[in-house]
C-alpha cells in the first residue's frame, strides 16, 4: 500500500505527539457541497449514489479537494446492514430512511438471514478499496457502521422515530428476543468493519446515533455491552498498523467513563459534553473527538473562530483531540462557512503542541 503523507489523525487517535490538533467532520461528503448534489442527481438517488463505486469515491474526495482535512470517511450510510438482512431501504424525501419490512416479533428476527459482507455488501467494499487507491496517501480512510442498537432501532420501527415505542416496548416487555436481534446485529457489524479493513479502511467509527434515548441501565444492557463485542472482535492491527476504533454517542456524555473502558481508542462527544470535563474523567486512557455545535457554522466566521479556540483551550495542551462537529454538518451550511472552521483548527491548534 501507499505510504500516509499525512497520518496525524491516526496518531492523535493513539494519542501519539502531533503538530497540530487533526480535524474532519462528520458528514464532510454530503448536501452542503454543490459538488455533491450534482453529483447525486447524476445517480438518480442517495442510494443509487452509495452503490455506484466511482461516484461513491467522487464525493469521498469532493470535500478534501475544498479544505485541509485530515481524514477521509467512506461515503455510504449507516442501514447497509438491515437493507442487506432483506428489510428494504428506501428513502422519501423529507422523511428519511424507511423500511419495507419490519422486526418485531421472535420469528422475525430467528427468520434474518446471516450475511457475509465482503460478498452481501461487496459494494461498499468496492467503494473502500476504490477511494483508498485515489486518495494515494493523502490522508487516512474511515470505514464506519450503525451500532447494534441504533440499527436495531431502524428495523423495529421502520424508520425514524421521536419515541422508540416499538423498540424500547421489544427491549423492556421481551428483553430476550432483542438481546438475539442485537447480537445477530453486532456480529453483522464485526464481520462489516472486519471487511472494510481489510479492503483498505486505516480506522474506523461506531455511529451509535440513537444510544442516549435510552436511560442508564438500559444503555448499558441494550447499547454498549453490544459495541464492546464488536471492539473485541475487529481486526485491531492491519498493513503493519494499528486500526483504531472511535465509538461516538449522541447525547451519551454521562457514561464516558464506560465507553472508554471498552478497550476502543477514541471516544467520539457531541457538543453537549464540555471536552475538558471530559479530558478530566477519561484521562489519557483514550483520545477525545469532537465537539463544536454543528449549528455553530451558520455563525458569522469570527464567531466559528472563537469557538474553534474556546474549545482547544477546554482540552488544553497535548495530543489525543481529533477535532470534529459533535454531530454531523447540515445540508444549509455554507461551504465557506465549514471552511473557516476548518481553517481556524489548522491555524489557532499548533501552539497546543509545542513540546
Amino acid at each position: 500500500m501507499t505510504e500516509l503523507k499525512n497520518d496525524r489523525f491516526l496518531r492523535a487517535l493513539m494519542r501519539q505527539p502531533v503538530d497540530r490538533t487533526p480535524v474532519w467532520m462528520m458528514r464532510q461528503a454530503g448536501r452542503y457541497l454543490p459538488e455533491y448534489r450534482a453529483t447525486r442527481a447524476q445517480a438518480g438517488d442517495f442510494l443509487s449514489l452509495c452503490k455506484n463505486t466511482p461516484l461513491a469515491c467522487e464525493v469521498t474526495l469532493q470535500p478534501l479537494e475544498r479544505y485541509p482535512l485530515d481524514a477521509a470517511i467512506l461515503f455510504s450510510d449507516i442501514l447497509t446492514i438491515p437493507d442487506a438482512l432483506g428489510l428494504g431501504l428506501y428513502f422519501e424525501t423529507g422523511e428519511g430512511p424507511k423500511f419495507r419490512k419490519v422486526i418485531r416479533t421472535e420469528a422475525d428476527v430467528d427468520a434474518l438471514p446471516n450475511i457475509k459482507a465482503e460478498s452481501d455488501l461487496d459494494y461498499v467494499m468496492n467503494a473502500v478499496s476504490t477511494i483508498r487507491r485515489e486518495l494515494n496517501g493523502r490522508v487516512p480512510l474511515i470505514g464506519f457502521s450503525g451500532s447494534p442498537w441504533t440499527l436495531a432501532t431502524y428495523m423495529v420501527e421502520g424508520g425514524s422515530s421521536k419515541d422508540f415505542r416499538e423498540t424500547k416496548k421489544l427491549a423492556y416487555g421481551q428483553p430476550e428476543v432483542m438481546h438475539r436481534l442485537l447480537d445477530h446485529l453486532a456480529d453483522s457489524v464485526i464481520d462489516y468493519l472486519n471487511g472494510q479493513i481489510k479492503a483498505g479502511a486505516q480506522a474506523v467509527q461506531i455511529f451509535d446515533t440513537w444510544g442516549g434515548v435510552l436511560s442508564g441501565w438500559a444503555y448499558e444492557e441494550f447499547s454498549l455491552r453490544y459495541m464492546k463485542k464488536i471492539v473485541d472482535g475487529l481486526i485491531r492491527e492491519n498493513e503493519g498498523r494499528r486500526v483504531p476504533v472511535i465509538l461516538f454517542t449522541k447525547n451519551g456524555g454521562q457514561w464516558l467513563e464506560s465507553i472508554a473502558d471498552t478497550g476502543c481508542d477514541a471516544v467520539g462527544l457531541d457538543w453537549t459534553t464540555d471536552i475538558g470535563n471530559a479530558r478530566a474523567r477519561v484521562g489519557d486512557r483514550v483520545a477525545l473527538q469532537g465537539n463544536m455545535d454543528p449549528t455553530m457554522l451558520y455563525a458569522p466566521k469570527q464567531r466559528i473562530r472563537e469557538e474553534v479556540e474556546d474549545i482547544l483551550s477546554r482540552y488544553g495542551q497535548g495530543t489525543g483531540h481529533i477535532f470534529n462537529l459533535g454531530h454531523g454538518i447540515t445540508p444549509e451550511v455554507d461551504p465557506e462557512h465549514a471552511g473557516a472552521f476548518i481553517e481556524a483548527v489548522v491555524e489557532l491548534s499548533a501552539k497546543y503542541h509545542q513540546q
